[in-house]
C-alpha cells in the first residue's frame, strides 16, 4: 500500500475557509476508484509554524497514485488549492 500525505498552508487562516477547503478534498470520497482511503484533519493548535489541513490518501500501489493524480476530479480539486494556498504544499509518499 503507498500512503500519501499532503500539509497545506491556507492564504485565508480563517474558520471557515479552512473548513471550505476541507469540504473540497473530502469530496473526493467514494468518486476516485483508485482511492482506497482518505482522512482529511484539521489543524488545532494555529501556530505560525502550523499547516491548516492535513489529507492523507491511501493506494494499493505507485500506478494507482498516478492515476489519482491524473484524474478529473483531482485536477479539479488542484486548481482549488492552488488558488486559496499560501505558497506551496508539502508532501510526503511512502509504502505502508
Amino acid at each position: 500500500m503507498i500512503t500519501h500525505i499532503v500539509f497545506f498552508k491556507l492564504k485565508d487562516r480563517s474558520p471557515d475557509s479552512i473548513q471550505a477547503t476541507a469540504q473540497v478534498l473530502t469530496n473526493m470520497e467514494g468518486k476516485i476508484p483508485v482511492l482506497k482511503h482518505i482522512e482529511v484533519g484539521l489543524d488545532i493548535l494555529h501556530q505560525e509554524r502550523s499547516y491548516d489541513i492535513a489529507l492523507v490518501t491511501k493506494f494499493d500501489s505507485l500506478e494507482d497514485l498516478s492515476a489519482y493524480d491524473g484524474h478529473p476530479l483531482h485536477l479539479e480539486v488542484k486548481k482549488h488549492m492552488k488558488e486559496v494556498l499560501d505558497g506551496t504544499s508539502v508532501c510526503v509518499d511512502y509504502q505502508s
